[in-house]
């Protein structure tokens, strides 16, 4: 590191995103994108035509995308901000609302980035363990700000609706932060029916998974007026063209396919249960899972041994080398075919173990 860098960072840990190789041939599931390729308009959307629009500026105020957005839940405008990517919601909202004075409560094991904010931002979060069975207790989250990822990461388990309105009530003058960036998934988990009646609940959300523009990288959030605007505050003070002239049209374009994005969920839905069933007839431990993912395990093979096995078969997913968690592998639900190729592949490791 250099002799310039903040004295404060100089033992942060950044981020460590899903491997991308550029190698030919893989079978990524590793990275919790999309099997399926965007809504048609949206590739009608992105052309020569609006291509040649990229040396103007994009809208600062999205106001198109927003006014989809808000449309497609039934929300104003105003309680809609978009990103790019929901991490950068998410860096806005770690900067906006949590203060090193004040707790600020999230989970051990969940999405790597929110330790990582923290670090940035100066504050000192209380870790709270998840239950033996890697659920989240409610009673566990009060007396503060309180961030979760609902359903959960890497796990892919879910709190009902009506536990995170336990949630909520338990922390009236905190901001509760409920990251659904895989409810789309999901049955009954969503805190979106909860809007009208609380305003210390932000939701943030992303088009990277269920509506398979990870590379667009677009995310947004819906919460409050009031709240919203605060995060309208610090986005103007960062980067108010954060969202390019692309990306908004292609957001655009995909909020307005409701049939399509109906269409990949419930074939992601179906493919999940395939996968599901056919690890379990393997011998793996699976949890019940929400997402677009998969977290297993097998008595007879550590996470970082079938991690290296799948590989060198070609096909590519998620370890984490942490306490808990580190005979499991996350696996992001492909196609039916990649998912027969997964299956066979893990059948093949075990019997030659045996």
């Amino acid at each position: 590191m250099s002799r310039f860098l903040n004295l404060r960072l100089e033992r942060l840990l950044p981020y460590t995103p899903g491997e991308q190789p550029k190698i030919p041939g893989l079978i990524k599931l590793n990275p919790n994108e999309s099997p399926y390729p965007p809504a048609p308009g949206v590739l009608d959307v992105i052309n020569r035509e609006e291509a040649a629009k990229l040396r103007l500026y994009s809208d600062p105020d999205a106001t198109n995308l927003t006014a989809a957005i808000a449309a497609h839940y039934g929300v104003s405008p105003k309680q809609v901000v978009v990103g790019n990517g929901s991490d950068e919601i998410l860096a806005f909202a770690f900067a906006a609302f949590f203060d090193p004075a004040e707790k600020l409560l999230f989970p051990d094991i969940t999405y790597g980035f929110y330790p990582v904010f923290a670090e940035v931002f100066g504050l000192a979060p209380t870790v709270v363990p998840l239950k033996e069975d890697f659920t989240i207790d409610p009673s566990d989250y009060t007396g503060g700000n309180v961030v979760i990822a609902n359903p959960n990461a890497p796990t892919g388990l879910a709190l009902a609706t009506s536990q995170i309105e336990e949630i909520l009530k338990a922390n009236p003058n905190h901001l509760v932060l409920v990251d659904e960036a895989y409810a789309d998934f999901g049955e009954n988990c969503s805190a979106l029916p909860l809007l009208p009646k609380y305003e210390n609940l932000l939701i943030v959300r992303t088009c990277s998974k269920s509506r398979s523009l990870a590379g667009a990288r677009l995310g947004y959030a819906i919460g409050h007026e009031s709240v919203v605007a605060d995060l309208q505050k610090v986005r103007f003070s960062f980067n108010p063209y954060n969202v390019n002239r692309l990306t908004l049209l292609a957001g655009e374009a995909s909020f307005a396919d409701r049939a399509y994005f109906q269409s990949c969920i419930a074939k992601v839905k179906a493919t999940r249960a395939r996968l599901t069933e056919g690890l379990r007839a393997l011998g793996f431990t699976v949890l019940d899972s929400q997402a677009n993912f998969v977290f297993a395990a097998h008595p007879a093979e550590t996470g970082a041994t079938l991690l290296a096995k799948l590989r060198e078969r070609r096909i590519l997913v998620r370890h984490f080398a942490k306490p808990r968690i580190e005979n499991f592998l996350r696996i992001t639900v492909g196609t039916d075919e990649e998912t027969d190729v997964l299956l066979a592949a893990l059948a093949d490791i075990l019997k030659q173990r045996s």
